[in-house]
């Protein structure tokens, strides 16, 4: 994957988010209003200072955004539950199957992941939703499994997925490498223009 020129990207998901045919969803036809936004994995440490640049933006000009980072979620989940030092004390001697079983159990996306993120979005009244976080937390939670099991719950707003990796409007391809689960429902913020 080709390094991006990343000020350029942010600014054009700028002008997109403060628009009012992104903000309203009235352009989307009926359709889910989640958007994923891929980017060079390389490039995960700046995308991460570019997203809070970019919700610091959106603040000024009175756009809310609610950033749920999986991977943190996923920690505190795990601390709430009481079985975070359990698991890492067990760590050593767990195989990596029984391992990934463990952790996979303990977040599973329909029983406990899901809930926990309608919760916080219905708490939470944003303009938009961003997701971040998605390849720390693979191969415990994958990025087609959110987007099935949310697209029931977050409706009433934009949602956008940072996506370290390629979606082609089909297909996830996480880090460029691993193909994912075929995702049809999320517009690709990469090639879809809503600024009119």
């Amino acid at each position: 994957m080709k390094q991006e020129r990343l000020e350029e990207k942010f600014e054009k998901l700028y002008e997109t988010f403060i628009n009012e045919n992104f903000l309203s969803m009235k352009a989307l036809g009926g359709e889910i209003p989640f958007y994923i936004s891929s980017y060079n994995p390389n490039q995960e440490i700046s995308i991460f200072d570019e997203v809070q640049r970019l919700i610091n933006r959106l603040k000024i000009v009175g756009v809310s955004v609610y950033e749920i980072n999986l991977f943190s979620l996923v920690v505190e989940m795990l601390k709430d539950r009481g079985i975070l030092n359990k698991i890492i004390d067990k760590e050593v001697d767990l195989s990596k199957d029984k391992l990934y079983k463990t952790i996979q159990g303990a977040i599973d996306t329909q029983k406990y992941l899901i809930p926990k993120i309608e919760e916080l979005t219905t708490n939470n009244p944003s303009n938009i939703v961003f997701l971040t976080g998605i390849g720390q937390v693979y191969p415990f939670i994958r990025s087609h499994s959110i987007l099935n099991n949310l697209q029931n719950s977050i409706k009433d707003r934009p949602t956008v997925m940072f996506f370290p990796g390629i979606y082609d409007g089909t297909s996830l391809s996480l880090f460029g490498k691993l193909k994912d689960d075929n995702y049809y429902r999320a517009f690709n913020l990469e090639t879809i223009n809503l600024v009119k």
